[in-house]
């Protein structure tokens, strides 16, 4: 296999210019999101509640449908054709197109279409993992969708999906799928040890079930998480003594964020864009089992 299938294929993913819309699909991912959290049983580190990269957009895979209805449902972001399909395994199903509209509406719109189809499922309306969130049904702030936007970041999302998938190969011990976190809006895979997590307890259940044992985690923010701009990331939970010191390459330790950070735009910049991701993500995954003292001949596939 060639070094880079994807390359010329990473397009221009400007944060002030897709913040607007990617604010607005935040919350209508998280909308979705919470849907698949409510009708799946909990799995370890919430791996029952992410979404999934597809040849559309983004997908929650198939559901049980609650009682008393019986069968499956799936949930599609389209980002090629913009619409969310709602598919039952009845083959009953129903489109919402994706357009410039409220988080309010919307949730209204969603809300009607779950109706439609007999699906009843409760859906807390107070978005996760924000500093100052706003309730869907009350949110008129976010209201952008920028059509061309989402498509550049749905390409994105599909080359990093598969260097991860690749990436992933490299590993026995215990993996994550791919997956695209809703409430941190990010695609990230986390590598484990096997072993439990030490130190302090977390402040809330969500971190406590998410970094119980010891994980290396590696993603792609689109622009939001803290750096500013989108960019490639690697982080240790429990963070091992001297990890800011390791050197990686290409990247760097960013103090602030307690991570190693590639901008996108240093990844794409790059002659083969997806070769630098590739050393991205094992030289920051190398520092972190380093020095965490990790059982690299164990859990490393050579």
């Amino acid at each position: 296999m060639p070094a880079n299938p994807t390359a010329n294929v990473w397009p221009a993913l400007n944060w002030p210019e897709w913040q607007p819309t990617a604010d607005t699909l935040h919350m209508w991912t998280q909308i979705v999101g919470k849907t698949r959290l409510a009708l799946t049983p909990l799995q370890n580190h919430w791996w029952n509640v992410p979404l999934y990269v597809s040849a559309l957009g983004l997908t929650t895979s198939p559901m049980p449908l609650p009682a008393p209805k019986s069968g499956l449902l799936e949930i599609e972001f389209d980002f090629l054709a913009h619409l969310l399909h709602l598919r039952l395994s009845t083959g009953e199903a129903l489109s919402l197109p994706l357009r410039p509209q409220s988080v309010a509406s919307f949730f209204a719109e969603y809300k009607m279409a779950l109706e439609s189809l007999g699906i009843d499922v409760a859906i807390t309306p107070m978005p996760c993992e924000l500093a100052a969130p706003i309730r869907f049904d009350l949110d008129h702030t976010h209201a952008s969708y920028d059509r061309d936007a989402v498509e550049r970041f749905h390409k994105v999302l599909m080359c990093c999906d598969t260097l991860f998938k690749r990436f992933s190969t490299h590993f026995y011990g215990k993996i994550s799928p791919v997956h695209f976190f809703w409430g941190s809006f990010d695609l990230c895979v986390t590598r484990f040890s096997g072993r439990l997590a030490g130190g302090p307890p977390r402040p809330d259940k969500i971190q406590a079930e998410a970094y119980s044992h010891e994980v290396i985690s590696a993603g792609f923010w689109p622009g939001n998480g803290g750096f500013g701009l989108p960019a490639f990331y690697c982080y240790a939970a429990p963070v091992p003594p001297g990890l800011k010191e390791m050197q990686v390459h290409p990247g760097a330790w960013i103090a602030a964020l307690g991570e190693f950070i590639l901008p996108y735009d240093e990844a794409r910049g790059a002659p083969d864009p997806a070769a630098a991701i590739l050393d991205f993500l094992q030289s920051t995954y190398s520092a972190g089992a380093d020095a965490a003292h990790w059982d690299r001949a164990s859990l490393d596939r050579k």
